[in-house]
């Protein structure tokens, strides 16, 4: 059987997520601006939760001593937490001063025949509102549960974020990629305590714009294709506890997004009247200074229960996974 397209692509680059929208308008449109003040002095989450040596994000001091017994900054980078998840970005506040400075924001906006989302949305996007942006809480939610606090690695990323709630007719979702800091303290996101991220890109996109970016086999019909990515990919998103922390999560979510093999394999199986079994993540025997895991997908003929397994290798060591080797049959020895 010819093996579908192998190599890796960028699935879920559908839009340029950075500075598209600035670059193409003016400063003084409703698109989100860089604030050149606020890249000049970053947040003190966001030093706490990139050196990963645990203090709150009002303890942030000076640089650790080299001398005196603290981790330091290779330390640091040891205890480092990567994190690779999927989920959806909330904004929420974080005090009652700043919901009602939004209000005000809001009173002077033209919301006329606007959701109180679509008018949410309208404000914080507007380059004169980019204070609120600031001071709002960013809640990644997995699964309907608040997972993470996100703080962005470059100021001007908070683009990102605002992007990420812009109100469409289907759930989006977004895929985070960042270091995991220390847990918030209650009185940093109106009493949500759970840990910070401090990311370095988003990609939000949409199901459906991510199955139709992905190239589909000449063989396979295009609804039958679809069913079959759709699928997988409701099944990877529901995993239990998959919070993008574990190098096993790291490398399944990366694999969701970024490698089409997995899913033209998945409409073949499907065609051959076989199930998507199970989906296990193991250490790569070849594993050595760096962390490989094998990601195995297994699919179980209907009629004759005979499982036939594929097998993808994910180099997680650092925070950026990266494709090992292609998909491959898997032997159990």
């Amino acid at each position: 059987m010819d093996q579908p397209e192998t190599k890796e692509v960028t699935l879920i680059e559908l839009k340029e997520p950075r500075a598209a929208a600035a670059a193409s308008a003016p400063a003084s449109s409703g698109t989100v601006g860089v604030d050149a003040a606020y890249r000049r002095e970053a947040s003190p989450a966001i030093s706490a939760a990139r050196s990963g040596v645990g203090a709150l994000p009002a303890q942030a001091g000076p640089p650790p001593c080299p001398t005196c017994g603290s981790p330091g900054i290779e330390g640091a980078m040891a205890m480092a937490s990567y994190v690779y998840a999927l989920g959806q970005i909330e904004a929420r506040f974080p005090l009652p001063s700043v919901e009602k400075e939004m209000a005000q924001a809001t009173g002077r906006a033209e919301t006329a025949g606007r959701t109180d989302q679509q008018a949410f949305y309208q404000v914080l996007s507007q380059r004169e509102n980019r204070y609120l942006a600031r001071q709002m809480c960013w809640v990644l939610t997995i699964q309907g549960l608040e997972t993470y606090i996100l703080q962005p690695s470059d100021p001007a990323d908070i683009d990102l974020l605002v992007g990420a709630i812009e109100p469409h007719e289907n759930p989006w979702t977004s895929t985070v990629i960042g270091v995991r800091g220390p847990v918030a303290p209650p009185d940093y996101c109106n009493g949500l305590m759970v840990p910070i991220v401090m990311f370095d890109q988003i990609y939000t996109f949409s199901r459906d714009a991510l199955i139709d970016a992905i190239p589909r086999p000449e063989q396979i019909p295009v609804d039958q294709f679809g069913a079959a990515s759709r699928e997988l990919f409701d099944r990877i998103m529901q995993m239990t506890d998959n919070a993008g922390a574990t190098d096993e999560h790291r490398a399944l979510n990366y694999l969701a997004v970024r490698y089409p093999a997995i899913y033209a394999r998945a409409a073949q199986s499907f065609a051959q009247s076989s199930s998507l079994s199970a989906v296990d993540v193991r250490p790569s025997a070849l594993s050595g200074t760096r962390k490989v895991a094998d990601v195995i997908f297994s699919y179980a003929n209907r009629t004759t229960d005979y499982t036939e397994k594929y097998f993808v290798r994910v180099d997680v060591t650092e925070e950026f996974p990266f494709l090992v080797t292609k998909l491959s049959p898997y032997f159990d020895i």
